[in-house]
């Protein structure tokens, strides 16, 4: 390996006090260029190398199968390196902070099958339970209203009108927002508020614990994730999953994109698309398990 390369890697190790581990990536992708230039039949001069050297190098790992969060690690690899080098005046440029980072590639929201989630809901309780009637309500509250955890342990009595069938959320930057709801979700909301007052609530939130004070995240996660767990759920099964279920559910059921985007309190359009990409991939899904001409073997 080239000498100052291989003191860069010392500096990484040494002064920087990185894992041993993080530096052996690192001298991985930098042994991987060094090959690359001295099959091009060069020498490797650092100080010659240009953004189009390296756009070069990328395309064709690329074109060898690697996937665009190995190759913006190269980039990075490279741009460290050059950095090293221009505080020790040993070039004029980082070649490599001209060249863009590949972008990579957005995972669609997880979400639950509505059959898991109607599992949940239709599960016999006992019904003069407090504890097991709230966590009814927390599941449910969820799936037919899309709102943020923050904004359900947050939610005051108060903001939950049962009559007009609507509650008021304070979102993200204070911002309030109307999500209606349906006669079931108001009718288990009366019900719980019938056991609350055997708890003596000591705040004005409409969820609290068993105690009275409010709910905090870590049990209002594992009331969540423990009944999703039960009704057969699998993967990441999170308060979160169960807003990304609300959404795709209204959009498979033919709710209008811009709709969905109020309900969830999005600020543009934009984050309420990605949902379109998860109801198309639901609708091949469902495509492919029952069209005949899809099921038919090619010959």
């Amino acid at each position: 390996m080239n000498a100052t390369v291989e003191s860069f890697l010392k500096y990484l190790r040494f002064e920087r006090n990185l894992s041993w581990r993080t530096v052996d990536l690192y001298r991985r992708d930098l042994t991987q260029w060094e090959r690359y230039v001295a099959d091009g039949g060069r020498e490797l001069d650092l100080a010659s190398v240009t953004a189009g050297d390296i756009r070069e190098w990328l395309m064709k790992r690329s074109a060898a199968g690697d996937v665009p969060g190995t190759l913006r690690h190269k980039v990075q690899a490279l741009r460290a390196l050059y950095r090293y080098l221009l505080r020790r005046g040993m070039v004029e440029s980082n070649p490599a902070a001209q060249v863009d980072l590949a972008k990579l590639p957005k995972p669609l929201p997880k979400f639950v099958r509505e059959k898991t989630v109607d599992a949940v809901l239709d599960a016999d309780i006992d019904i003069d339970d407090f504890t097991q009637v709230r966590d009814r309500l927390v599941v449910m509250l969820f799936y037919e209203t899309g709102i943020r955890l923050s904004e359900l342990i947050g939610l005051q009595d108060a903001a939950v009108d049962t009559a007009k069938r609507e509650l008021k959320v304070r979102g993200k930057r204070d911002k309030d927002r109307i999500v209606p709801f349906g006669d079931e979700l108001a009718q288990w909301v009366e019900r719980y508020r019938d056991l609350r007052s055997t708890v003596k609530p000591e705040c004005d939130n409409l969820l609290v614990t068993a105690k009275g004070k409010p709910l905090y995240p870590s049990l209002v996660y594992h009331v969540v994730h423990d009944g999703l767990a039960m009704a057969g759920g699998t993967g990441k099964l999170s308060p979160h999953v169960l807003r990304h279920t609300f959404a795709s559910v209204m959009l498979n059921s033919g709710a209008q994109l811009n709709s969905v985007k109020e309900l969830l309190g999005h600020e543009s359009l934009a984050a309420t698309q990605v949902y379109t990409h998860v109801t198309l991939s639901e609708l091949k899904h469902n495509y492919e398990l029952a069209h005949p001409r899809a099921l038919k073997k090619g010959g």
